[in-house]
């Protein structure tokens, strides 16, 4: 073990100093894993906690669904990389009205610059493919390219990137990966906006819940694939891929969907995906069990910083949902648990984060550079695994024979 240590102890100097200094390089999500910060709650923790919570847990990606001022104002100074949501009730003024859109971006985004490490703007949530928002569907392109306008003629166009989220339910076939396309009906609308996206360097960014698949049709898919346990899988015979998880079929199906749309070389991002703890009678597999077993094993995924079988160099980048469990939301009693925590800042379950009772001391032990650090060494431990095939050392074994890099 000293000897593996000291063998590559230059090796990782090096390569972390390469990487830190790349990293001056403006990107709206840096590594792996981000989460998603939504507030549809009266009793979760203030939004100074919430920092000290995500500085413990090392989470430096964070999405909120507004631009609530008191958010961004706790988060100034932090390093945490922000982005912000244009909620869909404003969209239809934001598309008509390339003035109003200014004005929101110089008093929501540029007012809280650079202190507040604002890297993003995602215009609506779901809103194409959804019956309840299709009065929108004809304004969204219209807010992303004001909103978009607004951030280059404010100079903010090379620092913040300008995005929306969509939901499976702009597919018309998901299975197998390979037939994937985008419902006729949203192609009036899809495409022009993927073609801006593609001209301004966004990524398709998808919410993706191999939970909710699994509960649409419980006889035909098996719980271990969707949770990355083991499984047979499936076989996409046109591609010639097998899959082993369900996330990463529908990342690829995605893909799939994007180069029938002419888009081949768009990014997917996963902008929620997650695994509610609880839920009511006819929501059996929310579970602690199964939500830790899949934000467990999710984790573990993206520490490995590599793509799809489809886009296997393309690593894959996801937002967790959610932070808290939040009791004010609408719908199942699942759409209520999904948090890492819970509202008093506990751990819902263990996946290796603390919870604030622990957070004070953790945070003094942390710093945002730490983490960073920690997470390229993790990432170069991989790399060696998968050259060497190295079998008797451990991920924690490894890290800690570098206590002066951390």
């Amino acid at each position: 073990m000293r000897f593996f240590c000291w063998n590559f102890c230059h090796l990782l100097q090096f390569v972390i100093f390469i990487s830190v200094a790349a990293s001056t390089t403006v990107d709206a999500f840096i590594g792996t894993y981000g989460i998603n910060y939504g507030r549809i709650a009266d009793n979760i923790p203030s939004p100074e906690k919430v920092v000290q919570l995500l500085r413990a847990a090392k989470i430096r990606n964070v999405r909120i669904y507004d631009f609530d001022h008191s958010v961004l104002q706790a988060f100034s100074g932090t390093g945490l990389e922000l982005v912000v949501g244009l909620p869909n009730g404003y969209v239809s003024d934001m598309s008509a009205n390339p003035d109003h859109a200014m004005n929101w971006v110089k008093d929501n985004v540029q007012s809280f610059l650079p202190d507040t490490r604002i890297v993003g703007i995602a215009v609506g949530n779901e809103i194409l493919g959804n019956s309840d928002n299709q009065g929108l569907w004809d304004d969204l392109l219209g807010a992303v390219k004001n909103i978009y306008n607004a951030t280059k003629q404010l100079h903010l166009d090379d620092a913040i990137q300008i995005s929306t989220a969509h939901s499976s339910a702009v597919f018309s076939n998901s299975y197998p990966p390979s037939s994937c396309t985008f419902k006729d009906n949203l192609m009036q609308y899809m495409k022009p906006l993927l073609k801006f996206f593609s001209q301004i360097g966004s990524p398709f960014c998808l919410n993706a819940y191999p939970f909710l698949a699994y509960m649409s049709d419980p006889q035909h898919i098996d719980l271990n694939y969707t949770l990355f346990l083991e499984t047979s899988g499936i076989y996409d015979p046109k591609t010639n891929l097998q899959y082993d998880n369900m996330l990463d079929a529908q990342i690829d199906a995605a893909y799939a969907a994007l180069e029938d749309a002419g888009f081949n070389k768009m990014e997917v991002i996963i902008t929620e995906t997650g695994w509610a703890s609880h839920g009511d009678q006819n929501e059996a597999v929310a579970t602690p069990q199964n939500a830790r077993t899949y934000n467990y094993n999710l984790r573990k995924r993206l520490a490995l910083r590599k793509g799809t079988p489809l886009r296997p160099k393309m690593m894959l980048r996801a937002y967790v949902f959610a932070l808290f469990n939040e009791d004010s939301k609408p719908g199942p009693t699942s759409e209520k648990n999904y948090g890492l925590f819970k509202a008093d800042g506990s751990i819902s379950y263990d996946i290796g984060f603390h919870g604030l009772k622990s957070s004070a001391s953790a945070s003094s032990l942390f710093s945002i550079k730490a983490a960073y650090k920690e997470e390229l060494l993790l990432h170069v431990f991989w790399k060696m695994v998968s050259v060497s095939q190295i079998t008797d050392v451990n991920e924690k074994e490894f890290v800690h024979c570098f206590p002066s890099l951390l």
